[in-house]
């Protein structure tokens, strides 16, 4: 019989949310079970000892990483060419998804919880985003309102779900900022339904109720 990829979410979680989108992009029809992360099931811990989220279980494979199940889910499909736009190996590999990852992500953690960080200002931490949300703000203006081209891309996908991380952490804040082709572009990432189908509420997940959701 055959078995369906298991993904393992949590609904705010941006690395879920961009694994949701390419997931349900490629139409990759997946049994979804959502996780409270202070109550992780020992089935997900069973499977990825370092427990966070997401994790999909493929083809008798473990997928930890957020970035590697968007590579998988578009091999499989990708019907508007998305990875067109990276023309690197992997999605790993590009280098704004590094630097989102690699840069932007441990400073929006420090900006949105700054109240945990004494030592440096919120005003500090803004101050060294602000190269790459320009970045970001000049890329958009280049491409006509996206990240890689005139229309979504897995670029918009990946990042986006970071930036309204940051624009929630202070929205009266964001909407001050002189970003304003950053601020359109997350109007439209948020309002397609692309993102709309991959954001339902859902109970967590157990065993015993067997409540996980088949999406796709």
């Amino acid at each position: 019989m055959f078995e369906l990829p298991i993904l393992y979410s949590f609904r705010r979680c941006p690395y879920a949310m961009r694994a949701r989108m390419a997931l349900r992009y490629a139409m990759r029809k997946h049994e979804l079970r959502e996780v409270v992360l202070k109550d992780k099931p020992p089935q997900l811990l069973a499977v990825s000892p370092k427990a966070t989220v997401p994790v999909l279980l493929v083809d008798g494979k473990v997928l930890e990483e957020s970035l590697d199940i968007m590579q998988w889910a578009l091999t499989q499909h990708d019907p508007d060419h998305w990875l067109a736009v990276t023309c690197e190996p992997t999605l790993l590999s590009h280098p704004l998804i590094q630097r989102n990852d690699r840069e932007f992500k441990p400073l929006l953690d420090r900006y949105k919880y700054h109240d945990r960080h004494p030592e440096v200002t919120q005003d500090d931490t803004l101050q060294q985003m602000w190269p790459f949300l320009q970045h970001l703000e000049t890329l958009i203006e280049q491409h006509h309102g996206f990240l890689g081209r005139d229309s979504f891309s897995v670029l918009d996908a990946a990042i986006f779900p970071f930036i309204r991380q940051f624009a929630h952490s202070d929205t009266a804040r964001f909407n001050e900022l002189a970003l304003p082709n950053v601020r359109a572009w997350l109007d439209v990432c948020l309002t397609s339904p692309l993102f709309e189908d991959v954001m339902p509420k859902y109970q967590a997940w157990s065993e015993d109720k067997d409540n996980a959701v088949i999406i796709g």
